[in-house]
């Protein structure tokens, strides 16, 4: 992968190429430190390789089999579940203190990889995937925006639940926690979207999609919210991205307040995970927040997962949340 830009060299690239409309693929790590553009037919010559569902530049091998898996490193867990507890405590201290509503709280979990993270792109059955040679992999749930026809939407997923019993779905949907945490996140994203767009509205409140995973599916609850760009929406594109980021179902509320308090509890920076990628077609762009996160780092693999904090959480149950999220989605 070639040398990450500054925003403004990022800016200035990413307007030459849709005023030609001209196919790209984009990155910027969740600081926005890192801003990354390229020509799609560069990609894989750079090691880099995506899928935007049926739009990809990576086929996966007619003889290929689904090997790679991934395990929690138990020597590990019991360190983590400390650092966890300080972090937890400085969060619902600040919440306590009126400096934060909802805070998503994150951690890298090491992992013994039997495999490769090329063979975990491969074999990730995801929305939304990418692959950055001998770096990272992501296999994303998540939506960030898509703007098509003149139309921006985006669909911010919080709230997670087991599917493993009958009514799991329903006290998702009933948590008074997961009602609160989720309808935060729909009026930050809403606000956003109408710094720049008319007419912002929901089109779908906390509907359920099922994720699944070898080890059970998990229930999350998304929420649809759509508005209406103007004709010159390409001349101001990267402004726009740059004020949506960090994506708020990853941040929190307010945002600023919130970005300081997740430095501060979480003590390193997150890079590229929970960031965004995105590819443009030559007519309309989907994006995607980068979780469910799979990196080389220090000779190790950690597997970077995180879940929202509110007043009404509970370590114990956020931890577990957590440690649910550590999965590849195979089947």
């Amino acid at each position: 992968m070639r040398k990450p830009m500054n925003y403004p060299e990022f800016a200035q690239q990413c307007l030459h190429y849709l005023a030609s409309d001209r196919p790209f693929l984009f990155m910027v790590d969740f600081e926005k430190e890192h801003w990354n553009i390229l020509p799609t037919e560069e990609a894989a010559n750079q090691g880099i390789y995506y899928a935007f569902r049926e739009k990809t530049n990576a086929y996966t091998p007619s003889k290929f089999v689904s090997t790679a898996r991934i395990e929690p490193v138990q020597e590990a867990l019991e360190q983590l579940r400390k650092q966890y507890s300080e972090a937890f405590d400085h969060v619902q201290t600040q919440i306590n203190w009126g400096n934060s509503f909802l805070l998503n709280l994150t951690f890298p979990v090491e992992v013994q990889l039997q495999g490769r993270l090329e063979q975990v792109f491969l074999q990730s059955k995801a929305p939304y995937r990418l692959y950055v040679k001998d770096q990272f992999t992501v296999f994303s749930p998540e939506s960030f925006i898509r703007i098509k026809n003149g139309e921006i939407e985006t669909f911010p997923m919080k709230g997670t639940s087991p599917a493993s019993e009958p009514q799991s779905a329903n006290r998702l949907l009933a948590d008074p926690k997961e009602q609160a945490e989720h309808a935060t996140i729909v009026d930050l994203l809403r606000n956003d979207l109408s710094q720049f767009a008319q007419k912002v509205r929901v089109e779908n409140y906390r509907f359920l999609e099922e994720i699944k995973r070898p080890q059970g599916g998990l229930w999350q609850t998304s929420t649809h919210i759509k508005g209406q760009l103007r004709e010159d929406w390409k001349a101001h594109f990267p402004e726009y991205l740059d004020k949506l980021l960090p994506a708020g179902s990853i941040s929190g509320a307010p945002k600023p307040q919130t970005l300081e308090i997740i430095r501060q509890a979480e003590g390193q920076k997150r890079g590229y995970y929970t960031g965004v990628f995105g590819l443009y077609d030559g007519q309309q762009l989907e994006s995607a927040v980068a979780i469910r996160f799979l990196e080389n780092s220090n000779n190790k693999v950690y597997y970077r997962a995180g879940g929202g904090i509110t007043h009404l959480s509970q370590c114990e149950h956020e931890f577990d949340e957590l440690l649910q999220k550590v999965y590849l989605p195979t089947i």
